[in-house]
């Protein structure tokens, strides 16, 4: 019996390696299981049920291989949804959801037998059909009027317009290139303002390298101090004293020169580059403000704001912490926001605005007259300010068209309490309709041109010895607590 025992030792030790050696390749057999069945799931966008990027890539390689060696024909269409991040923001994510849903339920009605759909983006699709090139303006225009029906979301039938872009094989190259292609075509209809469609050409291409190239450097822009404010007077128009300033931003590039905001601005969006931008301007102004406090010059400063940063309650937050850091009267600062983006999505914007009212910040619709504003939209958004866009002040002395749309924002203000300035006044003629008609305050290059800080300290100084800005009719002053008080007053 003692000879038995060092063999069931050993036998037990060969069971023991055996049972650990079985629960192994059960554990090895679940874990491949799992994730066998999680790389299946990833064979479809799991909300949409499409081909996920990378799935649509290959099994598009595979299609044009095939394609290429019979000598076909194919078009690709690369689907961007304008404006679905405002329909997020003024919906919600599960309204949105349902939009992508419906959207990627139209697609696949439109995709006969040889085509492949696909998710590629959280808003962007792609739809490939293998058809003769003649034929693709008509998929195009089915693509665009299936996607452009209302789609219901909760209860609000909302539509969407599309950018489309098109490349086509084999003239356009194979695979990843020919996608890359027709999102290139895309972006293009993008940057126009969206609402179409493109096709792929080489100077797309050429000038979303260009686009690139500037979004590198902009990035680089306010580490390399390339960025400037430059402040523009406003002037009472009775008293012609100084009532506030607009900065106005600007980018002196190192080889390029001065570049317009017109030009960068869009980029600074579509690149994730507006909130550290519009951060820098806040900060440069809410700056100056305070050293002008300081020197006695209580003037109000206004900036522009985009959209984007309209919608974002961190811009909101920042601008709230930097009025506090530089301890300065949220009441003596202005946000001015186009009227086209405060009427586009009125839900989102009114809501911005009133968190600024309730800050004490003072908002100005600016370019007023150039969007589709009703007396009704107006009332819900809690501005204190209309600027009449300078289009209508440029003809206000000499059209009686212009005279009368005016008139009518004038009287439009009035109802609702704001206050109204005229930008771009550069002749006496414009200054003096204006002031009849009961304009409340004019920008323009008759009183001053954009200048530098130091040059609105100079001006307020020393009047009489400085030059730059000056116009015919220009009167300096200082915005005190109580009153506007022109300094040839305290000489």
């Amino acid at each position: 019996m003692l000879h038995l025992e060092p063999l069931l030792t050993l036998m037990w030790v060969l069971l023991g390696v055996l049972l650990g050696v079985a629960l192994t390749l059960l554990l090895l057999m679940a874990v491949q299981g799992r994730f066998g069945r999680a790389s299946g799931a990833r064979r479809r966008d799991r909300l949409t049920g499409l081909l996920p990027a990378r799935r649509f890539e290959d099994e598009f390689a595979a299609l044009l291989d095939a394609l290429q060696r019979r000598g076909g024909e194919g078009s690709l269409l690369y689907i961007g949804l304008d404006g679905f991040r405002l329909i997020n923001e003024e919906h919600g994510k599960d309204h949105g959801d349902h939009l992508l849903v419906r959207t990627a339920e139209r697609l696949r009605q439109l995709a006969g037998k040889r085509s492949l759909v696909g998710r590629l983006a959280g808003d962007e699709f792609a739809l490939w059909s293998e058809i003769p090139a003649s034929q693709t303006d008509a998929l195009v225009r089915q693509v665009l009027e299936a996607l452009g029906e209302p789609v219901l979301v909760g209860t609000t039938p909302v539509t969407v317009s599309l950018s489309v872009g098109v490349a086509m094989s084999p003239e356009h190259g194979h695979s990843i290139r020919l996608i890359r292609r027709a999102q290139t075509a895309m972006r293009s209809v993008k940057r126009l303002g969206g609402n179409g469609h493109a096709f792929f050409d080489a100077v797309q291409e050429e000038e979303l390298r260009e686009e690139l190239t500037m979004a590198r450097e902009l990035r680089e822009s306010i580490k390399n101090r390339e960025l400037e404010l430059v402040y523009q007077p406003k002037m009472d128009a009775r008293t012609l004293q100084v009532t506030g300033v607009e900065a106005l931003l600007r980018w002196r590039h190192s080889t390029l020169g001065m570049v317009s905001p017109s030009r960068f601005i869009p980029i600074a969006e579509r690149y994730g580059l507006i909130d550290p931008i519009g951060d820098w301007v806040a900060d440069t102004a809410l700056t100056q403000a305070a050293r002008w406090r300081e020197m006695g010059l209580r003037m109000r400063v206004a900036i522009n704001v985009s959209g984007y940063q309209m919608r974002s309650d961190e811009f909101i937050g920042r601008l709230e912490k930097g009025l506090r850091r530089h301890r300065l009267r949220p009441e003596r600062f202005t946000c001015e926001i186009t009227e086209s983006v405060a009427m586009e999505h009125a839900t989102v914007t009114g809501r911005a605005f009133k968190r600024l009212g309730a800050l004490g910040v003072h908002v100005s619709i600016d370019d007023f007259g150039t969007g589709y504003s009703s007396l009704a939209a107006l009332r819900q958004l809690p501005a204190q300010e209309l600027k009449i866009d300078r289009a209508f002040v440029a003809d206000v002395a000499t059209s009686v068209q212009a005279q009368a749309i005016v008139r009518a924002v004038i009287e439009m203000a009035r109802v609702l309490h704001l206050k109204v300035v005229a930008e771009g006044v550069e002749t006496a003629a414009q200054r003096d309709q204006l002031v009849a008609m009961g304009c409340d305050e004019l920008q323009g290059y008759l009183f001053a041109k954009p200048m530098t800080a130091l040059a609105i300290e100079v001006l307020a100084a020393e009047p009489d010895k400085s030059t730059e800005g000056r116009a015919e009719g220009f009167r300096p002053s200082i915005f005190v607590e109580t009153a506007a008080v022109p300094l040839d007053a305290r000489r």
